[in-house]
């Protein structure tokens, strides 16, 4: 009885072998590739550049007894940026600060007044913002590789004016305008709006703009838009 047992079970192995043999070759199938997740999270410095274009009162630099007259400025700027930042799920939450040389100019003719009443002088007045600084906050969303961004915070703008007597009294009036010429940084608040672009995984491109509030003498508030791109590398 065990022989024959033992037969019938060898001679059910040898045709399961035959007909596996008969069956066709699967082709192997390599484990899935999970795409790489972009990480946000990191220190970064970078370079940007771009176009600023605004309204100043130059005279606000040289005194605060005038009545405001407002002239519209544009120029360049190009600078440097370093900043941190952490993503959490979708969330990304940073801190930046960058520092601008600029050329961003505008020149007209002033009369310069009190309430109204003209000071017996004719100008011609030029004004430069010539660096353009901000500290500032970013929130984003993170959608891989592209950030979509929100920012605020300080502003600090290098702002100077000059000033030439083309009529009436000359520059240099005691009692009129003892001074034509004068420079200051200028506090102020900056908001904005930006996109970020990762084409690598440490490599960034961005395009922002930003708009910043600068605080002349008295209560005078001067303008000023910028837009600008920028590389970033994040460590």
């Amino acid at each position: 009885m065990k022989k024959l047992i033992i037969g019938a079970a060898l001679a059910t192995l040898s045709a399961a072998g035959a007909f596996a043999a008969d069956l066709p070759m699967q082709p192997y199938k390599s484990a899935p590739v999970v795409a790489q997740v972009y990480n946000w999270t990191g220190l970064y410095i970078g370079v940007n550049g771009g176009y600023g274009w605004g309204v100043q009162d130059p005279l606000t630099l040289v005194s605060n007894r005038f009545d405001r007259n407002s002239f519209n400025t544009s120029g360049g700027m190009f600078g440097g940026t370093v900043g941190a930042q952490i993503q959490q799920g979708y969330v990304v939450l940073g801190l930046e600060g960058d520092l601008d040389w600029a050329n961003i100019k505008g020149n007209g003719i002033s009369n310069p007044a009190i309430a109204g009443i003209g000071q017996g002088i004719t100008l011609n007045i030029a004004s430069n913002i010539s660096a353009v600084g901000t500290a500032r906050a970013r929130v984003g969303v993170a959608l891989n590789n592209w950030l979509f961004y929100g920012t605020g915070g300080a502003a600090f703008v290098k702002s100077s004016a000059n000033g030439t007597s083309i009529a009436g009294a000359p520059c240099g009036t005691l009692g009129v305008l003892p001074n034509c010429a004068a420079s200051a940084w200028r506090p102020g608040v900056a908001a904005g709006l930006g996109v970020e672009w990762g084409f690598a995984q440490n490599w960034s491109a961005k395009l922002e703009y930003l708009y910043i509030a600068s605080v002349g003498s008295g209560v005078s508030t001067d303008h000023l838009n910028t837009i600008r791109g920028g590389i970033n590398y994040r460590f």
